[in-house]
C-alpha cells in the first residue's frame, strides 16, 4: 500500500472534478480527509508580522490586477 497526500485549490473547478473522479474509485482508492498533524504553536513578533505584510501584499496585487491600474 502506498500513500498519496494531495494539495489542490477548492475553489478549481478542475480540482474538484479530478478529486470527484478519484472518489467514485472507491474500489481503487480508500480516501482520508485527515489533515497531517503539526504541533501547535505561537507565532513570534516577527512571524506575524511577516504574515501581514505577504497577506496585505497578495490582497494589493489582487485588487490592482481585478481594478487594471
Amino acid at each position: 500500500m502506498a500513500t498519496l497526500t494531495i494539495t489542490y485549490d477548492g475553489r478549481s473547478k478542475v480540482a474538484k472534478n479530478v478529486v470527484a473522479l478519484i472518489r467514485s474509485l472507491g474500489d481503487v482508492f480508500h480516501i482520508s480527509a485527515e489533515q497531517p498533524k503539526t504541533a501547535e504553536r505561537e507565532w513570534t513578533a516577527e512571524e506575524e508580522r511577516e504574515a501581514f505584510l505577504c497577506t496585505s501584499k497578495m490582497n494589493t496585487a489582487r485588487w490592482l490586477a481585478e481594478n487594471e491600474i
